[in-house]
């Protein structure tokens, strides 16, 4: 008589509790952001006329480019967002952040002093002046 007594309480505890950790679930799916980013650990940034190149490593012993449009961080609600970082260990990276599986927009986090080996130089007699034009969205390569 007594295990039965234990089990019905327990029962009755458990099937109390059930609907309120359900409740609580079904609240935390709803509160998720529709974004997420990716980071990538940037090897080097050339400023150029026309935007930011941006070198990231493909694979072992690959390197790939993106293309930063320059009006990204110039036009208010821009693509874009240049944020200087001081001196310490923190590399530059790129954050490319999607909404809804769609490209959203980016911060790029350089270093602040441009003696830093992570910025280059693009040689004034190259043209890539084509490889920013139309530029509405960012394929990254991995």
């Amino acid at each position: 008589m007594k295990k039965f007594l234990v089990i019905l309480i327990l029962v009755a505890v458990l099937g109390g509790v059930t609907p309120i950790i359900a409740q609580q679930n079904t609240q935390t799916t709803n509160n998720e952001s529709e974004y997420y980013y990716v980071n990538v650990p940037l090897e080097k940034i050339y400023p150029y006329r026309k935007g930011y190149v941006v070198a990231y490593r493909k694979g072992v012993n690959q390197l790939a480019r993106a293309y930063l449009p320059v009006e990204w961080f110039t036009e208010a609600a821009g693509k874009g967002e240049l944020i200087y970082m001081n001196s310490g260990t923190s590399w530059p990276y790129l954050a490319v952040y999607y909404k809804n599986g769609e490209f959203s927009h980016v911060r790029l986090y350089v270093r602040k002093d441009r003696g830093h080996s992570t910025w280059g130089n693009v040689p004034l007699s190259v043209n890539i002046d084509d490889r920013f034009e139309n530029a509405d969205d960012l394929k990254l390569e991995f």
